[in-house]
């Protein structure tokens, strides 16, 4: 043998994608290694705006122009040289599109061989030809009942649901479910020219005229002569009317809008498919069972429960050897996923109802299959959402993929996992413009010598939770029995005016219970009066103590460029109107709608206020650069005459929240949301830094800053689900300060939340267990922290008792 010519190290030199300041940086090969620091220090940038946005780069360059054209390639890092960089594979936590057919089981592939083991090895009726893999499939033409289209609900509606007021006429608005403004006027026009009384009450008119106006089929054409209205000419024009069932199926199925859907879906009622029973197959697919279950049963199955009843009959006397080699395949792959704490899982599980880490370990589970060798897998947190069980399991994962002979970096906060790695990168000091620095680079015990790492002190220097005063209970909010999910007849109380945490390991179903309270509290709120969701739970029993609900989540504040830090809080708001008060502004006739990049007038056209256009390069990746006009500042050059203090209204947006905070010290309105920003520990993002670019830890924490900064009239339910997942141990510290002030305030704070030095510092805590799936769904114990770090049942006792008295596990 010959020593191995290749460089063990990948080697970075001049790195200034974001906020790196030209970091040269050795990482080895063959490792796992750990890249933490704070939010925004610009770990994120460096293993994946660097290391891996170049490994794919070159892989591109291996491609075909042709077929570099068809796919999606990101620009190039803004980095000097990396050398020793072997091919790289990327799991990144990506939120899933709203799709109904994408499930665990296409995520995963495990759907495919389950549909290859009922045609090859399935039970057929007697004289049925055998199906093709493809009949098994709802999202197939040859597989998909043909009543429900392969979705195994129905959806429908009825008058009472469209016309919830049969006193109202048309005119005034009987048909509820119609849209508003011209469409809705138009829709009454028609009806009107189609000889229909619309001033009439709707229960006043024939039950024929009803049944045709809200389910008719037709879509007649009529000439439309608009009521004349004082200074406006309307001409007559060629109305089509749509029928209220029809339009709001359409809007349903077909609008791309969240709030659309939302509203069309309040006139719709919910049902199983009466033709295959919510099967979602054709019925010559139904017929065919393995192990006496249909695919469907099977599909339905949490994963652990469809692995055992595999590989018994696999086992049986009457399995023939194509089922055992099919069934030998699948349940090997279904434990890849069981292994990384997912078995509580089912095939059919719709994709957008996992979390950001869910999705990213299923996408792990089929690295594993890969068998690949001599890559970098680059993960971006996979903690997250994982109970510190589950951690140790995904600790032995990470450690398989290594020992394959594969190098793993991941960026991430978790602290076991820090402990756990053979190299650590620590990035920082502090976040934005205050960080960008590579602090250390070498084994995670060297650390302790780093006196500038905020993580130092948190791996190092962890210390027992400090005696204190355990909050009183100012009453209780009461919701079940909750039956939905895994929850089985759950009854449940949260106390008011303290901070209770909802542990339990995943799938366990903490959150499905929070969204109980949350329903029947909303639905109170809001005079439901009836059973909260399908008559499954109870109403909530609420307070004096909670007179209002605010839920904070990681969703995105917004889904373009266009929304940003300061559009979203309403800070943008004030500034537009502190330029529209300016001399200059005031010479011009400018009103502060022309300060506004996102609707004509004072914005640059060239680039539509975006600030970049895009350079379509053919075979190269598109790339973005500044707007010719512009240069990049959005606006137009009159509008960017006007100066406040200084500065014009680009320059004020490219303000970070810290130094915003000086330039408007004396603006009551804007320093409030500012103030609020800073004490979440965001004073690193710029005002006009894009939705698009904020991690779903930065998206929450504005939100509860925007929440922050508005007068507290009357206590209120704050429900945050996970508020620390992506954040590192220094952010959490000032995220709690914030949530513990809320409570000393006289506000009542429940937390779906893994981190057990957060629940440590709660004063009630509710666990669920034991398990994920059928094995959990009960509260196993509740009550102050070191009650429950001492029940027996809990799997959340030993790791909470572990934080309590501030000892760290060991590497193992």
């Amino acid at each position: 043998m010959h020593a191995s010519p290749h460089d063990p190290y990948v080697r970075v030199r001049g790195a200034r994608e974001h906020n790196l300041a030209g970091v040269d940086v050795d990482i080895p090969r063959d490792a796992l290694v750990v890249f933490t620091g704070v939010s925004g220090s610009g770990k994120s940038s460096l293993a994946f705006g660097t290391i891996y946005a170049e490994a794919q780069r070159r892989y591109f360059e291996s491609v075909a122009p042709y077929a570099r054209r068809l796919i999606h390639q990101a620009g190039a890092p803004s980095v000097g040289e990396i050398t020793g960089l072997p091919p790289a594979v990327s799991l990144e936590q990506r939120r899933s599109s709203p799709n109904a057919r994408s499930s665990v089981g296409t995520v995963t592939t495990l759907s495919n061989s389950l549909r290859m083991l009922f045609s090859r090895a399935g039970r057929y009726p007697e004289g049925a030809g055998r199906l093709d893999s493809d009949a098994f499939s709802p999202n197939t033409a040859a597989g998909a009942c043909p009543s429900c289209h392969g979705l195994g609900r129905i959806h429908e509606t009825s008058e009472e649901l469209l016309v919830p007021d049969p006193g109202l006429s048309i005119r005034q608005g009987a048909v509820a479910a119609w849209p508003g403004a011209w469409q809705g006027k138009n829709l009454r026009d028609v009806l009107d020219a189609l000889g229909y009384d619309v001033d009439r009450p709707w229960r006043d008119l024939a039950a024929k005229d009803r049944e045709w106006i809200l389910f008719t089929d037709e879509q007649p054409v009529v000439t439309v002569h608009p009521e004349r209205e004082a200074g406006r000419i309307q001409r007559p024009y060629q109305g089509t009317y749509t029928g209220a069932r029809r339009l709001v199926l359409r809007t349903f199925s077909d609008s791309k809008s969240p709030a659309l859907r939302a509203k069309a879906e309040r006139f719709l009622t919910s049902a199983p498919c009466p033709v295959c029973g919510g099967g979602r197959l054709r019925p010559e697919a139904l017929a065919v069972t393995f192990a006496g279950r249909t695919v469907a049963e099977l599909a339905a199955l949490p994963l652990t429960s469809l692995a055992g009843i595999l590989s018994t009959a696999a086992a049986g006397p009457d399995a023939t050897e194509t089922a055992r080699v099919l069934t030998g395949d699948l349940v090997a792959r279904i434990g890849t996923v069981t292994e990384l704490g997912l078995g509580y899982l089912s095939l059919d599980r719709a994709t957008p109802t996992l979390s950001n880490g869910e999705l990213q370990r299923l996408r792990l589970a089929t690295q594993l299959r890969s068998g690949l060798f001599g890559v970098v897998y680059v993960l971006d947190e996979p903690s997250a959402g994982l109970h510190p069980a589950d951690t140790e399991a995904l600790l032995v994962v990470l450690d398989r993929l290594g020992a394959a002979g594969n190098s793993v970096f991941v960026v991430e906060q978790h602290l076991d996992v820090v402990r756990h790695a053979d190299w650590l990168v620590d990035v920082g000091p502090g976040a934005g413009v205050h960080g960008g620095r590579v602090l250390h680079s070498g084994p995670p015990r060297e650390l302790a010598g780093v006196e500038e790492s905020v993580t130092r002190r948190f791996l190092f220097d962890r210390e027992p939770v400090p005696a204190r005063t355990v909050r009183e209970p100012a009453g209780w909010l009461r919701t079940g029995p909750v039956t939905r999910h895994n929850l089985r007849g759950v009854d449940a109380a949260f106390p008011l005016g303290v901070f209770t945490a909802v542990t339990g390991v995943s799938g366990s179903g903490k959150s499905t219970l929070v969204d109980a309270l949350v329903d029947a509290f909303t639905g109170r709120e809001e005079g439901a009066g009836q059973e909260g969701g399908a008559g499954q739970e109870g109403n909530a029993g609420r307070k004096e103590g909670a007179g209002r609900l605010v839920t904070v989540d990681q969703r995105p504040i917004g889904r373009t460029p266009r929304s940003n830090l300061a559009t979203y809080t309403g800070l943008f708001d004030v500034v537009r109107k502190l330029f529209a008060e300016t001399e200059e502004a005031k010479a011009h006739g400018y009103k502060a709608g022309r300060f506004s990049f996102n609707v004509p007038g004072g914005r640059c056209e060239t680039c539509q206020g975006e600030g970049f256009v895009s350079v379509e390069l053919l075979f190269l990746p598109s790339t973005y650069a500044p707007c010719p006009d512009c240069h990049g500042a959005r606006y137009n050059p009159e509008t960017l005459r006007v100066r406040l203090r200084g500065l014009t209204v680009a320059e004020v947006l490219d303000l970070t929240v810290e130094s915003a905070a000086a330039f408007l010290s004396d603006v009551p309105a804007a320093t409030r949301s500012l103030r609020a920003l800073l004490d979440v520990g965001l004073g690193y993002l710029r005002l006009g830094q894009p939705a698009t670019e904020l991690s779903g830890g930065e998206a929450q924490r504005v939100k509860l800053a925007s929440e922050l900064q508005r007068p507290h009239r009357s206590p209120t339910l704050y429900v945050l689900d996970e508020p620390t997942t992506g954040l590192h141990p220094a952010d959490v510290e000032v995220l709690m300060r914030q949530l513990h002030g809320l409570v000393d305030a006289g506000h009542s704070v429940v937390v779906v939340e893994h981190d057990m030095d957060v629940v440590a510092t709660a004063d009630w805590v509710v666990d669920l267990g034991p398990d994920g799936g059928d094995r959990g769904g009960r509260i196993v114990a509740e009550g102050p922290p070191e009650r429950v770090a001492g029940a027996a049942d809990s799997r959340t006792a030993p790791y909470l008792a572990r934080a309590l008295s501030g000892v760290a596990p060991q590497r193992s």
